[in-house]
């Protein structure tokens, strides 16, 4: 994967494409979760490299593509659409876990033809219903609760409640090791809250496959996946052994689940 950035109003975003570009082949976005970057998804990317185009990305606000102090989910899909554009990129699998969840659901609000099929690991639905008052109430106090704890403390407790492998752990503690606690707790902030805000209730057009960590005990993201797959009819595939980062828990079972969803498509 070779590193390119592109410049927004906001700032210097720094993404990742594959170095043997091919044009004829189908392309994967991976879009990784809240304070998180793109070495989520070494996993995935070194599995996929040999047959598809990748593109991963430190999104705006976060690794290696900060500072960008307006952060919307507005500004982030203008962004993730300039790259594609840039590339030539016309339709993509989506794959975000997460937070990236969000933005590739915020994406198909505003670009459904761009978008081929949306994989969603360990994220969560837009949709009104799906989240009560008291719902929405905890996610606009994220911000404020992280605050209480010592920045060590908070790191450690966010790498823990996500994982469930050493790999999984080593690799969130390094992603979380650039910011500093006021970053660290507004970026929270403003991920939970803005969804708040940018939630709305959608049709998703194309096909979607959900996955999920057995482990995965993150919120109320259990009850969401199965609500969403419920009422939509997704198929939601749990991996085992793996938490809320569930693709780097258990990298093989998530690719064998992605691989098999895309070659079906």
């Amino acid at each position: 994967m070779k590193e390119q950035t592109i410049e927004m109003a906001s700032g210097i975003v720094h993404y990742w494409i594959s170095e043997n570009w091919n044009e004829n082949r189908e392309t994967l976005v991976f879009l990784h979760g809240i304070t998180a970057d793109h070495t989520m998804f070494q996993g995935q990317t070194t599995y996929f490299d040999p047959k598809y185009n990748l593109i991963a990305w430190d999104a705006p606000a976060h690794g290696k593509s900060r500072p960008y102090p307006d952060f919307t989910y507005e500004n982030t899909v203008e962004c993730l659409r300039k790259i594609l554009l840039l590339h030539q990129v016309e339709t993509a699998v989506f794959i975000g876990q997460s937070f990236g969840g969000f933005v590739a659901q915020s994406f198909l609000l505003r670009y459904p033809s761009m978008v081929r099929a949306f994989v969603g690991i360990d994220t969560t639905p837009y949709g009104k219903a799906y989240y009560s008052s008291s719902d929405k109430w905890w996610l606009r106090q994220v911000e404020g609760m992280s605050r209480w704890f010592p920045c060590p403390m908070l790191k450690q407790s966010i790498a823990k409640q996500s994982t469930a492998t050493p790999r999984g752990y080593r690799n969130m503690m390094a992603m979380l090791e650039p910011y500093g606690k006021d970053e660290l707790c507004h970026l929270m902030g403003i991920g939970y809250a803005g969804f708040l805000e940018e939630n709305r209730d959608m049709k998703i057009q194309c096909p979607v496959l959900l996955l999920m960590g057995a482990k995965d005990f993150t919120g109320k993201v259990k009850q969401y996946n199965i609500a969403w797959s419920k009422n939509t009819g997704y198929p939601l595939v749990i991996i085992k052994n793996a938490a809320h980062n569930s693709n780097v828990d258990n990298p093989s079972a998530v690719n064998r689940e992605i691989e098999q969803f895309i070659e079906a498509l």
